[in-house]
């Protein structure tokens, strides 16, 4: 006869929380398996042998989910002894530890994401890969670092991590967009039928709210474009990078990174887009080469004045280079009074704004920024001459 129950141990230090585990029993022998929770005594109710949730205690929440997740891994251990039970065969209680530990090296929340995210790299997918990594750190802190089983993510551990990033200050949009990759694994998780579907995510919020408008009128391009800051080479330098950003039709800062010195030929720089593996080609204008002849020739491989140095991490001289232009564009658009935080990304809203006023169709702008949209493509053709776009940009560049 074998079993699994749930217990839980007090701390030997007075005021400190005990560990709840499983016992699993085969015959007459025992072993225990720890779950990684931790709960004070009096959140235990010993003689029902489970955790007490008061809705009515600041950790209500955090105790459903503890509760929820520990009763599905007792779920999981009772089925693996079913199945042992089913065999026919002669087992022990550690043939069901083994059995249990096997499942949980396979289809641990963190073992599987890493495993997809290491598959995207492998295929080419950085940028999704990215997104993925970003919200598995962001559960992991929630998470304390401990693992979880895919099947033990309830509707309490979703609403707990979401009120736990609302909490944080994480704006509704990136609350939703963590969640929704959650989700997605949790799908790919049932569409291979390894868990049933409890529907863990029907409560929190998964939509998409309006964002706010960043993009700056032409004026205000126009006032970045001709501010004399001769005398601080930090924020000129910035300056010069954002109206790069924005002649080139609002290329990614992470684009402008990695163009290469070989991507520019005959008039044209040829690039593929980060995010979406989309290539796209842009014309080379005076307005772009003025700029780039205020600096020494880069000696490393790139085009831009942004990864200088060869032999360097230069992921993080990307990222080092964005956040220090970023802040330096911070204090230009206090020097210019802007009603919102200006950005390297702004540059890119802002083209886009501008074309728009100037009567570029929606079309051209989504081909002239390397946009990878379903919408886009059921409506419109799936590519544009480039010319028509490098006119559009013409026309934007020339307003300035």
């Amino acid at each position: 006869m074998a079993s699994v129950k749930i217990q839980f141990r007090g701390s030997s230090v007075a005021g400190r929380e005990g560990t709840i585990f499983f016992r699993v029993i085969v015959g007459r022998k025992t072993r225990r398996i720890n779950t990684g929770y931790h709960i004070y005594p009096e959140e235990w109710n010993n003689e029902k042998g489970t955790i007490i949730s008061a809705a009515d205690t600041p950790r209500a929440k955090y105790l459903l989910m503890i509760k929820g997740a520990v009763i599905a891994e007792q779920t999981r251990i009772s089925k693996i002894i079913n199945g042992l039970d089913a065999g026919g065969a002669v087992y022990t209680v550690g043939d069901v530890v083994a059995e249990y530990k096997s499942y949980v090296s396979r289809y641990s929340l963190f073992r599987y994401m890493k495993t997809l995210i290491a598959n995207m790299k492998g295929n080419g997918k950085q940028g999704t890969a990215r997104t993925y990594n970003a919200a598995l750190n962001s559960f992991g802190k929630f998470r304390e670092g401990k693992d979880m089983l895919i099947d033990a993510v309830s509707t309490e551990t979703m609403e707990a991590y979401e009120a736990w990033l609302t909490q944080r200050g994480v704006t509704p949009n990136t609350v939703s967009f963590y969640i929704r990759i959650l989700r997605a694994v949790y799908n790919r998780m049932v569409e291979q039928e390894v868990i049933e579907d409890r529907r863990p995510f029907r409560h929190v919020y998964t939509g998409v709210d309006k964002t706010v408008k960043r993009a700056l009128p032409l004026r205000s391009i126009r006032k970045i474009k001709t501010m004399n800051l001769s005398e601080d080479p930090r924020l000129d330098y910035a300056r010069d990078m954002f109206m790069l950003s924005f002649y080139l039709r609002g290329m990614s800062f992470i684009d402008m990174a990695f163009l290469r010195k070989d991507d520019l030929r005959e008039g044209y720089v040829t690039y593929r887009r980060h995010k979406t593996g989309k290539i796209l080609t842009i014309a080379w204008t005076k307005e772009m080469q003025t700029i780039l002849d205020k600096y020494p020739e880069n000696s490393s491989r790139y085009l831009l004045p942004i990864i200088r140095n060869i032999g360097i991490n230069e992921l993080f001289a990307y990222r080092n280079a964005a956040y220090y232009i970023n802040r330096s564009l911070r204090m230009i658009g206090t020097k210019l009074n802007t009603p919102d935080r200006l950005t390297m990304y702004v540059a890119r809203h802002s083209w886009a704004s501008a074309a728009k006023s100037k009567g570029v169709p929606l079309s051209v702008i989504s081909e002239g920024m390397g946009h990878d949209s379903e919408i886009t493509t059921r409506i419109y053709l799936a590519s544009l001459e480039t010319s028509v776009i490098d006119r559009a940009n013409s026309l934007i560049i020339s307003s300035l």
